[in-house]
């Protein structure tokens, strides 16, 4: 039978912070806690038939609070950079907070990942939920509008695991939402992710200057290590000399434009575990972070915090779109309904 637990994980000054587990009848389970919709720990069984945790994260608030690289997080209002923490909106220029090198990054100083949400929870026969509430205030870290968010968590017993996001605002705002999960499938961490292969539905991605935001180009992957479309291993990208993989840290921080959408367009697997993860989403790109700039100090679940540990895939619209004008807009008009979903479908092949 499918259910959800539901727990205290720590407080925030006075106030309880909940984590919530969702276990469906093949024993996958879901970690979230409502500080920044986090997801703490994804439990999956290998070709062995043995259950470990699929993503990194720590088991504890202060952490998450303090040390996060985002971990599991909900990112907004904006996913991504914003060149110079400003952009212009129907004739009136907004300036956000500048929290990486003057830039915008993932929402601000006191982002979506940063605030605890209002949750409650469905449990029904063939599937399981828990929906995360947050009203963001006009003027919230420089964006314009009231902004009504929810964030949906549902698995069910197909070891389907969808996100949605919804939202709304009363005035014209930007949004641009995603998960920070870092994944890594041979797990509880017993690897790094460098032999992990990835598989994506991607003819292009974006150029990226020093600062890692995109010039405005669109590179063809054809011939490079870029080119994920028959699948590739992710230590390619680490080992490669391409002037794009050095500035990213060594790996990948590249925003790719899908091809094709709710077609099984990406695909993660390790080989050694036989761990399979296929995400499907609505969104016209996707972000492939292999956490190249990942601390070396400190533990991920009793494990040596290292680069390449694990691997982002941040679906979502393409990054700095409000100052690149060819990329599809973020911008969400006044009282227009927002909705995306990303899926996210657990599997192994067997040896």
């Amino acid at each position: 039978m499918m259910y959800i637990k539901k727990d205290i994980f720590g407080h925030v000054e006075s106030t309880p912070v909940y984590s919530f587990t969702l276990v469906n009848d093949q024993g996958v389970e879901i970690h979230c806690i409502n500080y920044g919709c986090v997801i703490t720990k994804i439990v999956t069984p290998d070709q062995q038939g043995k259950y470990e945790n699929i993503v990194l994260g720590f088991d504890n608030l202060d952490q998450y609070m303090t040390d996060s690289p985002f971990f599991g997080c909900v990112v907004g209002r904006v996913a991504g950079r914003i060149s110079g923490a400003e952009f212009e909106l129907n004739g009136h220029t907004y300036h956000l907070a500048k929290n990486e090198n003057g830039n915008h990054i993932h929402g601000g100083l006191h982002g979506f990942d940063k605030v605890i949400w209002e949750a409650s929870v469905t449990e029904k026969e063939d599937l399981i939920q828990v929906q995360f509430t947050y009203s963001s205030p006009n003027g919230e870290e420089g964006y314009p509008g009231n902004l009504d968010m929810k964030v949906t968590y549902t698995l069910n017993n197909e070891n389907e695991f969808s996100i949605q996001y919804d939202g709304i605002s009363d005035e014209t705002t930007l949004l641009n939402m995603t998960n920070h999960s870092y994944f890594n499938l041979s797990g509880d961490l017993k690897r790094d992710v460098l032999n992990h292969s990835l598989t994506l539905k991607s003819d292009q991605y974006l150029e990226l200057n020093n600062e890692l935001l995109p010039t405005g180009k669109l590179v063809n992957v054809e011939g490079t290590v870029f080119d994920f479309r028959e699948g590739r291993q992710i230590k390619t990208g680490v080992q490669s000399e391409d002037p794009q993989n050095q500035l990213a840290g060594g790996g990948y921080d590249h925003p790719f434009v899908l091809k094709e959408n709710n077609n099984q367009e990406i695909i993660l697997e390790d080989p050694e575990s036989g761990r399979t993860m296929t995400v499907e989403t609505d969104e016209v790109g996707v972000v492939v972070y292999t956490s190249n700039q990942l601390s070396d100090e400190g533990e991920v679940y009793g494990v040596s915090s290292r680069k390449h540990l694990g691997i982002c895939l941040e679906t979502q619209g393409l990054p700095d779109a409000i100052n690149n004008p060819q990329f599809p807009s973020w911008v969400l008009e006044k009282d227009k309904p927002f909705t995306s979903v990303t899926k996210y479908q657990f599997g192994v092949v067997k040896s």
